[in-house]
Parts: C-alpha cells; sequence; structure tokens
C-alpha cells in the first residue's frame, strides 16, 4: 500500500474540506500505511490548521501538521484569496476547488499519482465561478474521454463488517425527468458496470445484485406506474439469460428492497441473506437509506474510469465549517479504499487474497 501515490483534494475551501483532510492525515491508519500529496494551496491549509489548532476542544494529535505534508501547492492570487470566507462558498472558493480537481486528475493523467480522494465541492460554487459541470464525476469522465460511468456508494458497517455496495442508476437529474430517461439500454450499462467493478475491484466473480423497481411496489401490475410492466420485467429477465455467473433479483419494489441492508448493517448473522450489490433507479432512492445507514461512513466512488476516484459521502457542511467539529471518518475511509481497488487493478494476480486485504484496510 506505501508503494502507491494517492492525491487527495482540499474541495471547497469554505466547507470543511481542508479541515477533514488534517484529521484524516493524523489518523495512525492512514499517515503509517499511505503515500499521500494534498492537492491545494498551502497558505489556505496553513490558516485551517492554525485556527483549528486554537480551540480548546481540538487535541494537537487530532490534526496533521501541515509541514509534514506532502502538498502539490496551487497558491490562490491575493485577490481570489480575499474573497474566500469560511462558511461562504462563492465564485472564489468554486474556483479554487475546481483548480485544486484538475490538479489532481492533470497528475493522475500522467502517472504522477495512483488515484484520486476528492473533498466535497459546491456545485453553485462552480457554476458562479463559470463551470456548469453536474459535479465533479463528470468533469473525471470527460478528462478520462469515457461515457460510460457511475457514482457507486461503498461503506463498511461499524457493527457488523458487512459492506454496503449501491449503485445509482441516474444521478442529478429532477425526479420528473428519472422515467423518460430511464431505458433498457441504460441499465443495461449500468449493470455492466457493477458487475465488472464487484469483479475486477472487489474480487466477487459470481455477485448477488438487487435491482429497484421504479414505482411504489414495483408498479403492481401497471396500477401504480408502467414501467416495470412495459420493459423494466422483461429487460431484467433478459439479463438473467445472458449473465448466468450473476444472481440477479428485482424488480424489488423500493420500499422493501432496503430492510435486508438494514438488518446486515445492523444485526450480526443476516450478512448472508444481503446481496453485494444494489442498483437504485434514481438518486435519492440510492442514499436515502445509504445516509440513513452510513453517513458518517459511506464513500461515494466513480467507477469506469480508467483509474480509481473516491470521496466522502457528504457535502461542504459550510455551516460547520471551521468549527472544529467535522468528522473525518469519511474521508479516512474513502482514503483506504481508494488504495485498496487501486492495489486490487494493479496486482491481478493476488485478487484470490482480495476480501481478507479489503477487510483489513476497508
Amino acid at each position: 500500500m506505501k508503494s502507491l501515490h494517492l492525491a487527495v483534494t482540499l474541495g471547497d475551501p469554505a466547507g470543511i474540506g481542508p479541515e477533514v483532510v488534517l484529521k484524516a492525515l493524523a489518523d495512525p491508519s492512514v499517515a503509517e500505511n499511505y503515500q499521500i500529496t494534498v492537492v491545494g494551496s498551502r497558505a489556505l491549509l496553513i490558516s485551517t490548521y492554525e485556527r483549528l489548532r486554537s480551540l480548546s476542544h481540538l487535541k494537537p494529535e487530532d490534526l496533521a501538521e501541515p509541514d509534514s505534508l506532502s502538498i502539490l501547492d496551487l497558491p490562490l492570487e491575493k485577490t481570489l484569496l480575499s474573497q474566500i470566507r469560511l462558511g461562504e462558498g462563492n465564485a472564489a472558493s468554486g474556483e479554487a476547488s475546481f483548480a485544486y480537481l484538475n490538479a489532481a486528475l492533470a497528475g493522475t493523467l500522467n502517472a504522477q499519482f495512483d488515484a484520486i480522494v476528492t473533498a466535497p465541492i459546491a456545485k453553485y460554487c462552480w457554476k458562479a465561478a463559470g463551470y456548469d459541470y453536474p459535479g465533479q464525476t463528470e468533469v473525471l469522465a470527460q478528462a478520462a474521454g469515457v461515457d460510460k460511468y457511475g457514482m457507486l456508494f461503498v461503506a463498511r458497517s461499524p457493527y457488523t463488517g458487512w459492506v454496503l455496495r449501491t449503485l445509482l442508476a441516474t444521478t442529478h437529474i429532477p425526479l420528473s425527468e428519472v422515467p423518460r430517461v430511464l431505458n433498457p439500454e441504460l441499465m443495461t450499462r449500468k449493470l455492466d458496470l457493477l458487475v465488472e467493478c464487484l469483479r475486477t475491484d472487489f474480487g466477487l466473480s459470481e455477485p448477488k445484485i438487487v435491482i429497484a423497481g421504479l414505482n411504489p411496489h414495483s408498479g403492481e401490475g401497471g396500477q401504480l406506474g408502467t414501467e416495470e410492466k412495459e420493459w423494466l420485467i422483461a429487460w431484467l429477465e433478459a439479463e438473467k439469460i445472458q449473465r448466468r455467473e450473476v444472481k440477479l433479483v428485482g424488480p424489488v419494489p423500493p420500499d422493501t428492497m432496503w430492510v435486508t441492508p438494514g438488518q446486515a448493517w445492523y444485526t450480526q448473522g443476516v450478512n448472508a441473506a444481503a446481496a453485494d450489490g444494489y442498483l437504485a433507479l434514481y438518486h435519492d432512492q440510492g442514499l436515502i437509506p445509504v445516509k440513513l445507514m452510513a453517513f458518517d461512513q459511506a464513500i461515494n466512488t466513480t467507477i469506469g474510469l480508467p483509474f480509481v476516484r473516491t470521496s466522502p459521502d457528504h457535502g461542504t457542511a459550510f455551516d460547520i465549517a471551521g468549527l472544529g467539529v467535522a468528522k473525518a471518518a469519511s474521508m479516512i475511509e474513502a482514503i483506504k479504499l481508494a488504495a485498496t481497488v487501486t492495489f486490487s487493478r494493479l496486482r491481478p494476480a493476488v485478487r484470490s487474497g482480495l476480501p481478507n486485504l479489503t477487510i483489513r484496510h476497508f
């Protein structure tokens, strides 16, 4: 793991990104096991460190000292720096976070880094700065030249050790557009990504995957919506024939699909009944249960890219920026997952031992 070189961006500097990075890199399980370069502004990181050190409830060992870190320094022009204020995301903070991501991306594409871990950004700050992207995922996919990619959310239960993996078929679009965007071709692309990810990144050659219905009760025979009856059920039956090595279940009514994962998350001994992966059809259908169970542990990883990218599954939290209360658990797990998955991809010969490796490091 120490041979891998990870880039960790600061995210929006007006949010909690710099704080959770400093806290994560102070954690011994991270500091002693991974080679990390922080991508951002050294001066801003130092000012964040000094502010947090002045807070009485934080101990010195809670924060990594900037002087001890490898930093790819992107100095901010003075006028831009003067406009960045903690807790107030704006065009200046959006400009900075976009620059951090692009520097990490350039380094990864040039083989300087093996993977990217991104701290949170605010999409409206990007837009205010003139960058009209739905999120970091789309920037990475465009730069990598891929059009088949997905947002997979991963979390390991602190109660049972079971791993939740949820892929979204559609992401940042209005709910009213979901039925129009969903179709068999899109579902096949997303299922391809999920099956390949489970095989390559997690060592699961014969996974069980549960697929959600779109409507209440999965349409109830067309009484509560027609998408299941018109194409979703037929699509899934065809996929079952094509993918003999995968156990596909569904379409499962959305209100009951998360019962078994919830039990596996909180209760020992029921993990076997849960699936290896869940395919949700739209943003909130997948992320409400993920965040309910695993708000502090969940990780967003972009699958389909030629490199590994992970991110904490939380936002910029402008309301608590600078207060020293932000939790770094998700950032820590994002770093560990980035390293574990990258190791899996670079060392296919050891995939037979990957489940133990994954449990130990993530």
